[in-house]
């Protein structure tokens, strides 16, 4: 297994990496329809918890296979078959998201990240044997992984008072394993590789809020209760989402991952991006049950449903990608006020539409200003 070569020209997306994404796809719906639930059922707290707890396992589980595969993706028949089995973990994983969120029972979510990791570690262990200059680095992460996933196994069993510290601590660990492998030696990761990977899955939550607004919409128009509201909110909607996606693609970000320290920040900081992107079709789907009459928020909950997690969005993306830009000042810092003011819509009474609009403008702006910032860098 030898590595791919970091200045490698082209470094595309692999089918089997797509097939992989898929997976996800339906992992990420089951959490997306969960805080729906949730949220429109008023228990806001729970459902939150819920949510960033599962989103974690399935971000998490992602990113792992993502970086490696940028930097040992031989394709040959044993690398295919060690995927097939982590796409088996991550089924169910995926599966396990339900009981999670209704139950608080792990354990089937925890049997999907075994499967997954133990091979995983086997792909390391083979990176290791393969590439004598990084075995150091591989065995570390083997090493990690492993300590982690006993880590894991061991925290279905703890007390219930114990369960969200253990959780805390569990998830601080995972997150110091790639910075502790890496140490010993850098992974030769393909930046453009990781670019286009982190924009393909955020494609993926995107098209999740697209469908999880849609089927909330389709169950509306079923019962005849599509209304004038349910307009403007599907109005909002479209303007929020495709103002998500113009600004997330806005400009190339290879630059971003030209150190391993800007790397790490810029890899776990998309948490913040894809949880909130897809929060935002839960969000969507609750404020359609809510103009309906089908759900038990509040206005000012319903508003937020959709307003907050369009802010965290829009606040990731700028502090990741938009921010880092040679800009005005003023132009820089549009993107925060613009996510303050989204905060401040749900008083509105009409925050999706409000929301929607105030993106759209950001997103004007930009383009207008668009040949001046070109112009300064």
């Amino acid at each position: 297994m030898n590595e791919r070569p970091a200045g490698t020209e082209h470094r595309a997306a692999t089918p089997l990496e797509l097939f992989f994404d898929l997976v996800f796809v339906v992992a990420i719906a089951q959490a997306a329809g969960r805080l729906h639930h949730g949220l429109a059922a008023a228990h806001v707290s729970e459902a939150v918890l819920s949510y960033f707890m599962v989103f974690f396992a399935i971000w998490w589980a992602w990113m792992n296979f993502t970086w490696f595969a940028s930097a040992y993706d031989t394709d040959d028949v044993a690398y295919r078959l060690a995927v097939f089995v982590q796409l088996t973990g991550a089924l169910m994983l995926a599966a396990g998201v339900p009981r999670a969120f209704d139950q608080a029972d792990f354990a089937l979510m925890a049997a999907g990240y075994v499967v997954m990791r133990l091979a995983l570690v086997s792909l390391w262990l083979r990176a290791g044997r393969s590439d004598p200059a990084r075995r150091a680095s591989a065995h570390r992460y083997a090493i990690g992984v492993t300590l982690c996933q006993i880590g894991w196994v061991a925290w279905l069993f703890i007390p219930s008072e114990w369960g969200l510290p253990g959780f805390v601590a569990l998830v601080v660990a995972e997150l110091l394993v790639p910075v502790w492998a890496e140490r010993a030696a850098l992974t030769p990761w393909h930046p453009g590789h990781i670019a286009e990977r982190y924009g393909l899955f955020t494609i993926i939550v995107l098209g999740e809020s697209i469908l999880a607004a849609s089927l909330a919409i389709q169950s509306a128009a079923d019962a005849g209760d599509f209304t004038s509201t349910v307009g403007t909110i599907i109005v909002g909607g479209l303007l929020i989402v495709f103002s998500m996606w113009w600004l997330y693609f806005e400009r190339p970000v290879d630059d971003r991952l030209a150190s391993q320290g800007t790397a790490f920040i810029w890899g776990y900081g998309h948490y913040l991006i894809f949880a909130s992107a897809a929060a935002v079709g839960a969000g969507l789907a609750v404020a359609v049950d809510f103009a309906t009459g089908h759900a038990e928020i509040g206005a000012l909950g319903a508003g937020a449903t959709v307003a907050v997690p369009v802010a965290g969005y829009l606040l990731g993306v700028w502090a990741l990608h938009t921010g880092a830009g040679k800009e005005r000042p003023a132009t820089r810092f549009a993107v925060p006020a613009v996510a303050l003011l989204v905060l401040l819509t749900p008083l509105t009474g009409h925050a999706v539409l409000v929301t929607g609009v105030l993106l759209a403008a950001l997103l004007a702006t930009r383009l207008a200003m668009a040949p001046k910032l070109a112009r300064a860098t």
